[in-house]
């Protein structure tokens, strides 16, 4: 997870310097620094920032793989990969109520939004909790 790790590192230090760039340019190419873009980019820097930290941090724990390696085959990456779900419908329904709770909110339905919000945290608790309930209870 070093790779990813330090692909999102850098990342946050392109974005980082590619927002300090853009205030630079747009303060002396137009009438001011142009805020939007600048926050938008500080943050889109932030947020690699913690999806590398993350990767770092778990980095650590968790034993060397393949990917690691720089003279690894293909061969050495066979094997079980882990457990997906084949029958869950939790996903179709976070992603209908994540498009109708967006639907709500842009025709300022903020009733029916917050309505969404509910059900949109029910199916991430249904997704999350899928397999400690019911008959796939071990």
């Amino acid at each position: 997870m070093k790779i990813e790790a330090r692909l999102f590192e850098v990342l946050a230090v392109f974005f980082i310097l590619m927002g300090v760039i853009y205030a630079v340019c747009t303060y002396y190419y137009r009438t001011g620094v142009e805020w939007t873009g600048v926050t938008c980019m500080f943050f889109a820097g932030g947020l690699a920032l913690i999806a590398g930290t993350y990767f770092r941090f778990v980095a650590r724990r968790v034993e060397i793989r393949p990917e690691d390696y720089d003279d690894a085959e293909i061969e050495d990456g066979a094997g079980e990969l882990g457990f997906f779900s084949p029958h869950s419908y939790w996903p179709i329904a976070i992603a209908a109520g994540a498009s109708l709770f967006a639907i709500g909110f842009a025709t300022g339905n903020f009733w029916f939004s917050i309505t969404m919000v509910a059900v949109i945290l029910a199916a991430v608790a249904g997704l999350v909790f899928e397999y400690h309930v019911g008959p796939e209870k071990h």
